[in-house]
């Protein structure tokens, strides 16, 4: 079966700024404010510490960055959704800017993700993408300009909240969240409170000076946002 999300939820990646005992080391920490805070912590991990990070670190939910739709077989320069499954992933990275896929792809891995019980996890540049994706049934859409990955600004709030309205117009069951230049652990406060179901940073944590530190407390505040929304109920 799939891993059940509790939202609001957190998600982080290092993407190719660190490699080896370094992402091993982030992920340990991850995990150790997942259960500080009891907040779902998705990671995800470059495709040769999958295993690693799954054997220790029991409390993250673990993507993939990307897989191919082949089946196992031929394809040796391919990356198997069964060979990612067995080592530990748990869901996949669909139509990352800095690996778009066209629709037809995107419908492809998301039945191969659903077929193996794996997550999709779908990014989307603009309102339109994202609607056009949510038309093929992702668990989890990350609209998210691509303008804007990297650069430490974030989407304005005007665009996080069309995004979800639009989003949820089409699949109520989709859970957003924004990531796209967050840097600060307020940030991350202030989209979950704007009506995200999670937030996340990537970048914005690896570049800052204490990235373990920082992570902690974007995680906390994941926290403190889901604890201020069960406050005002």
């Amino acid at each position: 079966m799939k891993p059940k999300i509790r939202t609001p939820f957190f998600e982080t990646s290092v993407k190719n700024y660190i490699y080896g005992d370094a992402v091993l080391e982030m992920a340990v920490a991850a995990d150790r404010a997942a259960v500080k805070y009891d907040v779902d912590v998705l990671f995800i991990s470059p495709y040769t510490e999958i295993r690693r990070i799954r054997e220790n670190c029991p409390h993250l939910i673990i993507l993939a960055p990307y897989m191919d739709t082949i089946r196992p077989g031929r394809g040796m320069a391919d990356v198997l959704p069964e060979a990612l499954k067995a080592a530990g992933a748990q869901g996949v990275v669909v139509n990352h800017c800095e690996r778009p896929m066209t629709l037809t792809a995107i419908k492809k891995t998301i039945d191969r993700a659903n077929e193996l019980d794996m997550l999709s996890f779908a990014c989307a540049d603009t309102i339109a993408e994202a609607e056009a994706i949510a038309q093929l049934h992702p668990d989890i859409l990350n609209p998210e300009p691509a303008e804007l990955i990297g650069t430490g600004t974030a989407s304005d709030m005007s665009y996080v909240k069309e995004a979800i309205r639009a989003v949820k117009a089409i699949d109520p069951n989709i859970l957003v969240e924004q990531a796209a230049g967050i840097t600060t652990a307020q940030q991350i406060y202030d989209f979950i409170m704007a009506g995200s179901e999670a937030a996340g940073s990537a970048s914005g944590i690896i570049n800052s000076p204490n990235p373990l530190a920082l992570l902690d407390e974007m995680v906390k505040y994941v926290r403190k946002a889901k604890d201020d929304l069960a406050n005002m109920r």
